[in-house]
């Protein structure tokens, strides 16, 4: 097995492998919302994947699906003219609303969102939102500090990666899993909006961004030194799409580290005669048992 086939098998070991459990979810939890908000029994209209599953960047072993779920604009009018915090009022309203299906699941929130913790560790994050003017963005409830209301844009995100993905032979999710990866086997403080969007753009002007797996060892390389590069005082950047805030920091040392890691795997692959075990082992020191041995 060469170079492209390990990191081949390295991506497909990192997706996600639904069978059915997080649709069927997904569509109980429309169905119960449309029931009390809508009164129709659609389990597919008003809501929408969220997050990184909905930008498809998740990896298998993701603990926490985001999805929206629009309500209708008189609700919105209803709780803005709320006497107190409305936003929290709404909250607990979509709360007892979800708790119809799931009577014995415990469903919390953290002040934005109503939260189906299951027992296999699945989270579902439900963010209760109305569809602004632009057809494309939301304004949801934030129940946080006396409350307030506020605005998000994820099929801006969504339609940025697939269409930068698109664009450079499909080598942008990937990045964004086998980072993702990383960020598990090392800890990484890095959250997954941010790691798609220096992703997204890395990718945009990376020389090899058409080729294919066997430039995937050259294309992590690359990119530890980019995220490496990053400027410490830094707190955030633009998310694709929509502009938001993609907030973090600290993570560069760690992606310097993986940079000298990776430069050594491909000294292995590179040598004569080839190295290809412990090439492997460094891509492994990096990303763990996912990366074949």
């Amino acid at each position: 097995m060469g170079l492209a086939q390990w990191f081949e098998k390295f991506c497909g070991n990192t997706q996600v492998a639904d069978g059915g459990t997080i649709s069927a979810r997904y569509k109980r939890i429309t169905k119960r919302l449309n029931l009390d908000f809508w009164k129709t029994d659609s389990e597919t209209t008003h809501s929408l994947y969220a997050g990184s599953y909905g930008r498809g960047t998740a990896i298998k072993g993701f603990s926490d699906l985001d999805m929206v779920f629009e309500l209708p604009n008189a609700t919105y009018h209803q709780y803005k003219a709320h006497a107190g915090n409305g936003p929290s009022a709404l909250l607990q309203v979509v709360k007892n609303s979800m708790k119809g299906t799931y009577p014995t699941t415990e469903i919390g929130g953290d002040g934005q969102v109503a939260v189906v913790e299951f027992t296999d560790n699945l989270k579902f994050e439900v963010l209760p939102a109305f569809l602004n003017a632009d057809n494309t963005s939301y304004t949801y409830p934030d129940s946080n500090d006396g409350g307030s209301w506020k605005s998000t844009n994820p099929r801006a995100e969504i339609n940025a990666i697939r269409l930068r993905n698109a664009a450079c032979n499909a080598n942008l999710v990937p990045l964004c899993r086998m980072m993702r990866a990383w960020k598990r086997e090392w800890s990484v403080a890095i959250g997954g909006l941010l790691i798609d969007t220096l992703a997204y753009q890395f990718i945009e002007t990376w020389g090899h961004r058409d080729k294919s797996y066997l430039y995937y060892d050259f294309m992590c390389r690359d990119f530890f030194k980019y995220v490496s590069d990053q400027s410490e005082t830094q707190n955030f950047w633009r998310a694709p799409g929509s502009g938001a805030n993609a907030y973090g920091g600290g993570f560069q040392y760690k992606a310097k580290r993986c940079y000298n890691i990776s430069l050594e795997a491909i000294a292995y692959e590179t040598v004569t005669p080839k190295k290809e075990y412990s090439a492997k082992q460094k891509w492994r020191e990096i990303f763990g048992i996912a990366f074949p041995d």
